[in-house]
């Protein structure tokens, strides 16, 4: 399983920042972002928050909560989902209810 450091460190080297460039844009010195990238100190939820939008990344990405670098970073798709959660519960069953199935499907067809 990755670690936050290596998730970072990964993240980091796919924008192409060294450990200087993405503590200047962070505001913090280059030796803290090697110890998160280490492992050796833990940041703030504030901290994790900021560094996942630097890296066009999520926090859930970086804690290792998904695999997704880009999970819920197509506004497209955020927008719709708003809608959806927006809606009297017996429409949004009915909606959620047919992503369901069509999701189902298309796995089902990649077999």
């Amino acid at each position: 399983m990755s670690t936050f450091g290596k998730k970072l460190t990964e993240c980091r080297k796919a924008k192409s920042l060294s450990q200087k460039e993405l503590a200047k844009i962070f505001k913090t010195s280059h030796t803290t972002i090697g110890k998160y990238e280490r492992d050796e100190m833990i940041p703030s939820i504030e901290a994790a928050k900021k560094l996942a939008k630097i890296l066009d990344t999520t926090v859930g990405y970086l804690l290792g909560e998904t695999d997704k670098v880009d999970l819920f970073k197509d506004p497209k798709m955020l927008k719709r989902l708003q809608d959806i959660l927006n809606l009297p519960q017996k429409e949004k069953e009915s909606i959620l209810m047919t992503v369901d199935h069509f999701i189902k499907a298309a796995k089902i067809s990649l077999m």
